[in-house]
């Protein structure tokens, strides 16, 4: 009988040595990490598509060209000539590229009427299109806001 007590004082002692995690331990670590993932991804978003350049010179080509339709004859409705003012054909430039662009666009447009658009920032992706018209060439740059 006493082979069989120490076989049993073995088992106990092999058992007791080996350190074994528990269940919930390992889930709620596996929860964390879960966790931690989603507010990763949350936090450093997703990048931008490959063809915002693409994009941003195809909003430009649009505005520009849409401008240079408008100059049909010299005669338009961004002329000041007609009993306007300079500001007046700001205000059509800029109301006709806020008509085309989408939201998340800004720009900048030099026409013959003048300047028109926002500063550019430096470091952006920008997209720039020059358009002939009968009153002049109008250039217009597109980047995202």
């Amino acid at each position: 009988m006493h082979w069989a007590r120490e076989v049993h004082w073995a088992r106990e002692v092999r058992g007791a040595s080996r350190g074994q995690l528990s269940f919930p331990l390992i889930e709620a670590a596996v929860g964390v990490l879960l966790v931690l993932g989603v507010a990763c991804g949350f936090a450093l978003g997703a990048p931008h598509p490959d063809g915002s350049e693409k994009q941003v010179s195809l909003y430009a080509s649009d505005a520009a060209t849409l401008l240079a339709a408008g100059t049909a004859g010299n005669a338009t409705a961004f002329d000041a000539g007609d009993g306007g003012t300079e500001e007046t054909g700001r205000t059509a430039v800029r109301e006709a590229i806020d008509a085309a662009l989408p939201a998340n666009c800004m720009y900048r447009a030099t026409t013959p009427w003048g300047t028109v658009g926002y500063p550019r920032p430096p470091g952006v992706t920008v997209g720039t299109a020059t358009a002939p018209s009968a009153a002049g060439p109008i250039t217009v740059e597109v980047w995202d806001a």
